[in-house]
């Protein structure tokens, strides 16, 4: 090994082993750690143990107690704890038996010499040049070793791989995101089955009629599983999430994963196609007000805006098919994919209280930055009045707006199936509304899992976004 590869290896093991010694603080990422490299550990670990022998603590520690441990050191000590118990009590008048006192006096008392002895432990390693051989010494020495690194690349390769995520606090924030998105699903899919499990409806009987016998139901239920306890059909839809297989629906016995991976591609591409459409529209008109308060300008296009959000999708939809479809006839009253045309009523229905709350919160966010003196410092320099707001005004206004943007994303995917049921369009909130009054428990799951699913994912690019536009939050990524 050259001169050059040696120090690459010296730096790879002080960064991995800087890597090591962060996850051993922290209390989750510790057992991950040590259970992924298991092989590795333990070998680190004999190492560890075998060097701590040696590594002059014990000595240190034992030369400590001598010095600190004395009868003397001990009743000064103990002495100088009663007082401070006896002012505690009387301050708090606390009335404590004797025996009480006593166990609580010995209780603080080895409390504080132990802290003492370790204290005292350190100073004289520090005064002889050595300090205690820690876990992540051990394995940053060893790794430093390339035969050591070469060995436990196989069975360390899942330990290496999480020490590489955790020293990049971007791939860490991502895949804790992404960790915390799975147990949320898992909670919704829970609380949905319960809540189905728990309503009045016979799915039985309202898919079978009511002519249908006692032994029809059973066979029914018997089928579908649905006479089993509560926790197995539980663990049945759970299971059946994890592995994307949802079952057959119990009306129409269609493949639910199938039939939902057809539907919801309609309800997510009008919900971007609104959000864009939202987007484009209030961002520059809530960024003209706050530029113009109290103008003309302002008061009418904000006026708008609170219309656009008192206004309930239903009404606003029929509104549009009775003028632009039947007395105009421009626009196609239904949607049909065929007809690109189909797409502009549902996507404006849909996008309107996205377009009115983006453009007052839009406002209010640029008023509250504009008048910052770090704004007015930027004017002073000379700079123009556009790069001023685009620049210091606006991206600084922009975390609340990204927060609103991706609430009501979230919104319009749930809120969807009205739109989609005034416009006829067969999309994935429409098919839980149909499904719901059986009600049809896997195909429930599965859009409801779904739809939590595209949420929980915009979540996690509304928390990026953050980091790309306020450079204080990518500082705490950092340091986190």
């Amino acid at each position: 090994m050259n001169v050059a590869e040696g120090s690459r290896m010296s730096r790879l093991a002080h960064t991995l082993g800087f890597i090591y010694d962060k996850m051993l603080l922290h209390p989750s990422y510790r057992y991950v750690l040590f259970i992924l490299g298991l092989p590795v550990n333990l070998i680190v670990l004999l190492v560890w143990r075998s060097r701590r022998q040696q590594d002059g603590w014990k000595v240190a520690r034992q030369e400590a107690e001598q010095e600190m441990l004395t009868h003397a050191y001990r009743d000064q000590l103990r002495g100088e704890i009663e007082e401070q118990l006896r002012r505690k009590h009387r301050f708090f008048k606390q009335h404590v038996s004797e025996s009480e006192f006593q166990r609580e006096t010995q209780e603080w008392l080895e409390e504080t010499l132990r802290k003492e002895v370790n204290e005292r432990t350190a100073f004289k390693l520090r005064e002889k040049g050595q300090q205690r051989t820690t876990m992540a010494d051990t394995f940053r020495s060893l790794i430093n070793h390339p035969w050591f690194f070469v060995l436990s690349l196989i069975p360390g390769c899942l330990m290496y791989g999480i020490l590489l995520l955790y020293g990049n606090p971007y791939l860490k924030y991502i895949f804790e995101r992404l960790l915390m998105t799975i147990f949320v699903i898992m909670g919704v899919a829970t609380l949905v089955f319960t809540i189905l499990y728990l309503s009045p409806f016979n799915p039985a009987a309202n898919i079978l009629g009511e002519t249908a016998t006692p032994e029809q139901i059973a066979a029914f239920n018997h089928v579908y599983g649905l006479d089993q306890p509560y926790l197995v059909q539980l663990w049945n839809n759970i299971k059946g999430i994890a592995l994307f297989d949802l079952g057959k629906s119990f009306a129409g016995n269609e493949d639910v994963t199938a039939t939902i991976a057809r539907k919801f591609p309609i309800t997510l591409t009008l919900a971007v196609i609104s959000l864009l459409i939202a987007i484009v529209i209030a961002l520059p008109i809530g960024i003209i007000s706050a530029i113009k308060p109290n103008s003309l300008f302002d008061y009418t296009f904000m006026f708008i805006a609170l219309i656009g959000l008192s206004i309930p999708n239903f009404w606003q939809g029929l509104i549009f098919i009775l003028n632009f479809s039947i007395k105009m006839q421009w626009l196609p009253a239904t949607f049909n994919p065929q007809n690109w045309l189909s797409m502009i009523m549902p996507t404006i229905v849909l996008g309107t209280g996205l377009t009115a709350a983006v453009a007052r919160m839009t406002r209010s966010s640029t008023l509250e930055v504009i008048h910052e003196d770090y704004v007015m410092t930027a004017r002073a320099k000379g700079l123009s009045e556009r790069h001023v707001l685009l620049k210091h005004a606006v991206r600084n206004a922009l975390i609340p707006i990204v927060t609103v943007v991706g609430l009501q994303f979230g919104g319009m995917l749930g809120g969807a199936a009205v739109t989609e049921k005034v416009f006829n369009i067969s999309g994935l909130g429409s098919y839980i509304v149909d499904k719901q009054f059986i009600p049809d428990i896997p195909s429930i799951m599965g859009g409801v899992v779904y739809t939590a699913i595209t949420i929980s994912i915009i979540n996690v690019i509304v928390d990026l976004m953050y980091a790309f536009i306020d450079p204080r939050v990518r500082s705490k990524m950092k340091q986190y």
